[in-house]
């Protein structure tokens, strides 16, 4: 309720400026006027005003426009006038205004009438009177926090029945209801709220001129006091402000969200026809209680919280106490969660305001006492804070100041009292912190707790969740199969056992986790099976008890990820992983090479049989952790949980292709012994492909080239055998089947593809690119990078290869024409058949080939002369292309938008299905998996997103690849 009548500030009275109190306190017990009783009395009155300075000058300014010193006159309204003229600069500025109202206060005044009037001013006089009597109250303590919140939802409705009755003129009015929403609707209206209702005609009714009553209503309050909201009607603000009976019914059966019906648990009659607003609620009441089993119920609440949680600006949310982290929000919204969930069977949960709620889910065994007692302490002590801050200047506002004379004021007016142990305002911040904790534990614990309480059979007094209601509270939370969602908690937490008792600590937070989740059943089974392979482990249960986040963080990678569960289920203890945030961090390349190098020479160095296998199984087995831990890191990276700052798309790319390189190097020292390969054979490997790039995804198979020199006397044939077994070792050893991911080597990229020989002599391969090769192999060879073996020979090799991928003078105008008609053809024959080309993020318009294919022709038509565009990754030949003005800075931006958008999908994709995927999904879990990775909160947004950032990368890519 926000005081829009009340008269502008007279000059001096701007709020309060926070000197020193003794300095007001001591010019009361100087001041010359009465008995010097009066004078010590007044001066410790003011001592205990919120602001002394303000209460003293203000107190002047009425004496002053009164011609007495209300304070000599009637000393027993010191207490009262004083609090309102210390704690509220706006109600100050009213007494001046209306000098004579002051005497409202006095402790024999009469009842206050019922808020009427004949006009709007008349109106406006009664109700600020009605608001000044109602914050004396609260701040002498006569009422507590309750009775303050009734008072003023009372002051409001009895508000909006005079505006309705000034609204009717005298015409006979048509049947309009006005329904009370949200606090107003709740009985907990705050000084300064914008008032909720819905408007409902009759059916039959004149609608426009329903529309009208309901208009200049609207324009009466905002003239009186405050805003009257009507945004939570059907269809928000686009929607017509009223709407027949028949009308809510359709659209509320038809096309209302979920948070619509979560919102109608507030309604209830506050002006107008009251008999049409209880048909109106019980025509609804059915479907406020089926609204939990609706399919989009989860989508629905989720999104509503977050879009609570986006509006709050970045540097205001540690100091907003109604939408901040452990905020009223919070407190509310798990409150009419647990309504929507148990009030369709239990109806003494259908009432519309917090506090009674919250007794009533106690007293139904929902919630503890001690923790429903715990909330009501902390809903009690935010709402007084929300209310103190309010009535210094009557104005809305939810932000605890962050200047130290601000927070000074608050704390005095809220009691606070610095002594031996501390200042007022540190007494204020240690309630406040808390209390958020407080409201932040227990929103996990509401929710979820008690389901354990169903399948755990815990013996308690207080909660007596039965399991069909835990089912319930399951389903609701977006659990497919609730039933077996609680026979994996029963085998969790059923028992006596100290692990079954740390279970149940537990699986509060592991639970909410996994909600936030799109499929929600699969993180639980996941929890369950790395739980029970580690049963007989002792740290395991201990590490997700007592190491920071690590439970946390494990819940979000196996509700996640697919990828991640099944590279834990081979390796469950690597939950280590997650307790040291140093241990999320990729690994260097060097430090990899070193330690998968040390791991195979372990084996290779006994000449026993089998040797290479066991040396390559210890590598892979190496290899598999290194996964896990990349891949946790990227989970983990848009989360709050992650370990420092977020993992972009080519750290991961790079990091997987350090990791590719480590185990091939490994690797080959382990085929060259298997195949007996003489130590005079020279031997590299050359990375292709994304290999090269060094922008690798996780499915992604290593592209290489083999090439061989001779030396020492042997033979070509016998060099070109010993070559060729040691390529086959390489590609079987690290393909075999076993426990740990295979590491598929593709040679295609080779001359003359799978028809020429798998391994070539330098010599061969100079000859070939010199006479037969074609621009597509020049183009291949743009990505090729040494990766192992032979460091010498894959440096003579990458000279040869740079003068074929960077010819002197450029292209031809034939083989730029070749080029693209090679895409053009690869763009018909290789997008598989059924898949969307907007969504494809490799094939698809404005996906990576797009992206790739664009920047490796300006490569080969401009690499002889930029030295920059000389480089096997994408994003640096770009920056290069741009700074050489070979594009333009808008396309160069949409073209790097669209790769890093194409690449980033791609890789969440696997991460969430557990297998390679290259197409987004336009609905369903895995976009909503997809979505929650890269940190986007709608999954149709980004959807939309991703469409739109295509088509731009898509345009470019035709101006610049097109020419």
């Amino acid at each position: 309720m926000a005081t829009g009548g009340c008269p502008v500030r007279r000059r001096g009275s701007r709020g309060a400026r926070h000197r020193p109190a003794r300095s007001a306190v001591a010019r009361a017990v100087n001041d010359s006027r009465g008995p010097a009783r009066n004078r010590q009395e007044r001066a410790g009155r003011l001592a205990g005003a919120a602001d002394p300075e303000l209460a003293q000058r203000q107190l002047d300014r009425l004496t002053e426009a009164l011609g007495i010193d209300p304070l000599a006159e009637h000393p027993e309204v010191r207490s009262r006038l004083l609090a309102v003229l210390g704690a509220s600069s706006a109600l100050g500025d009213y007494l001046v205004a209306q000098p004579e109202q002051w005497r409202c206060l006095l402790p024999d005044a009469p009842p206050e009438p019922p808020v009427s009037g004949a006009d709007v001013a008349e109106l406006r006089v009664a109700y600020q009177r009605s608001l000044l009597r109602i914050a004396a109250d609260d701040l002498t303590g006569m009422v507590d926090l309750e009775e303050v919140m009734a008072r003023l939802t009372g002051l409001a409705e009895a508000t909006l029945a005079a505006a309705y009755r000034l609204a009717d003129g005298p015409a006979v009015a048509p049947s309009l209801a006005v329904v009370a929403m949200g606090k107003c609707g709740g009985g907990e209206l705050n000084y300064v709220s914008d008032v909720d209702v819905i408007f409902v005609a009759d059916d039959g009714a004149d609608l426009p001129a329903a529309t009208t009553v309901a208009a200049t209503m609207i324009q009466i309050c905002g003239q009186v006091a405050w805003q009257v909201d009507a945004a939570l009607r059907p269809e928000g603000a686009r929607g017509p402000l009223v709407r027949t009976l028949a009308s809510h019914l359709a659209y509320y059966h038809k096309w209302a969200r979920t948070w619509e019906f979560q919102a109608l648990l507030k309604a209830r009659a506050a002006a107008g026809d009251a008999a049409l607003t209880e048909r109106w609620r019980s025509e609804l009441q059915p479907l406020i209680w089926a609204a939990a089993t609706r399919p989009d119920a989860v989508a629905d609440i989720r999104a509503m919280r977050q879009r609570i949680i986006d509006n709050v600006p970045a540097g205001e949310l540690d100091r907003e106490i109604k939408r901040g982290p452990g905020g009223l929000r919070d407190i509310e919204f798990a409150v009419q969660l647990l309504q929507l969930v148990h009030g369709r069977a239990d109806e003494s949960l259908r009432v519309p305001g917090t506090l009674p709620a919250l007794r009533a889910l106690v007293s139904g065994g929902y919630v503890g006492r001690d923790d429903g007692e715990a909330l009501v302490a902390s809903y009690r002590f935010l709402r007084r804070v929300e209310h103190r801050l309010q009535l210094q200047r009557l104005r809305r506002t939810h932000l605890v100041p962050d200047d130290p004379a601000g927070l000074a004021w608050l704390a005095t007016a809220l009691g606070y009292r610095g002594d031996a142990r501390g200042d007022a305002v540190g007494a204020f911040r240690a309630e406040w912190v808390g209390h958020a904790a407080q409201v932040r534990r227990l929103h996990a614990k509401l929710l979820y707790r008690p389901l354990l309480t169903a399948v755990a059979r815990v013996s308690t007094d207080s909660l007596r969740l039965t399991p069909a209601a835990a089912s319930a509270r399951l389903e609701l939370l977006g659990f497919a199969d609730p039933p077996g969602a609680l026979r994996h908690l029963e085998a969790l937490t059923g028992g006596v056992s100290r692990s079954a008792a740390i279970q149940r600590t537990l699986l509060p937070v592991l639970l909410e986790e996994f909600a936030t989740a799109p499929q929600p059943d699969r993180g639980l089974l996941a929890y369950r099976q790395v739980s029970e392979a580690l049963r007989a482990v002792p740290w395991y249960l201990r590490l997700l008890r007592d190491t920071g986040p690590v439970a946390q963080r494990l819940a979000r990678v196996l509700g996640l990820s697919r990828y991640v569960t099944e590279l834990l289920a081979r390796d469950p203890e690597a939950v280590r992983l997650l307790a040291d945030d140093e241990e999320l961090v990729p690994r260097s390349g060097s430090v990899l090479r070193e330690g998968f190098a040390a791991a195979a020479s372990r084996h290779l160095s006994g000449g026993a049989v089998g040797a290479a296998t066991g040396a390559v199984t210890a590598v892979r087995a190496l290899r598999r952790r290194e996964l896990l831990r990349i891949a946790c890191a990227d989970v983990l990276a848009a989360g709050e949980l992650a370990p420092g700052s977020p993992v972009e798309i080519d750290t991961v790319g790079a990091a997987l292709a350090d990791l590719t390189d480590a185990t091939i190097g490994a690797t080959l020292a382990a085929a060259r012994a298997a195949a007996g390969a003489p130590e005079t054979l020279r031997f590299a490997i050359i990375g292709m492909g994304r290999l090269g790039g060094r922008e690798l995804s996780y499915p992604s198979d290593a592209d290489v080239l083999f090439v061989y020199e001779t030396s020492g006397g042997l033979t070509d044939e016998l060099a070109a055998t010993s070559a060729r077994r040691v390529a086959e070792q390489l590609r079987g050893l690290l393909s075999a089947p076993a426990p740990d991911p295979p590491l598929g080597i593709d040679a295609d990229l080779r001359p003359e593809g799978r028809q020429g020989p798998l391994v070539r002599s330098l010599a061969a391969y100079t000859q070939y690119y010199a006479r037969w090769s074609g621009v597509w192999e020049a183009q291949a060879l743009l990505r090729a990078r040494f990766v192992a073996g032979d460091a010498d020979l894959g440096t003579r090799f990458l000279a040869m290869a740079d003068r074929v991928r960077f010819p002197a003078g450029g292209l031809t105008r034939e083989q730029v024409v070749e080029i693209r008609r090679i895409k053009a053809r690869v763009e018909a024959e290789r997008l598989p058949r059924g898949a969307d080309p907007r969504t494809h993020t490799k094939l698809g318009r404005g996906g990576l080939a797009d992206v790739e294919w664009t920047i490796q022709l300006l490569q080969l038509r401009h690499g002889a002369e930029v030295a920059e565009l000389r480089t096997p990754q994408t994003l640096p030949a770009f920056a290069a292309a741009r700074t050489a003005g070979l594009i333009g800075a808008t396309d160069a931006t949409a073209l790097v938008t669209g790769w890093r958008l194409a690449a980033q999908v791609r890789n969440a994709l696997t991460l969430v299905r557990g297998r390679p995927a290259d197409e987004l999904p336009a609905h369903g879990p895995e976009l909503a998996g997809v979505a929650q990775l890269l940190a986007e909160p709608d999954p149709h947004e980004f959807y939309d997103h991703y469409l739109r950032v295509a088509r731009h990368s898509r345009a470019a890519m035709e101006r610049v690849f097109d020419g």
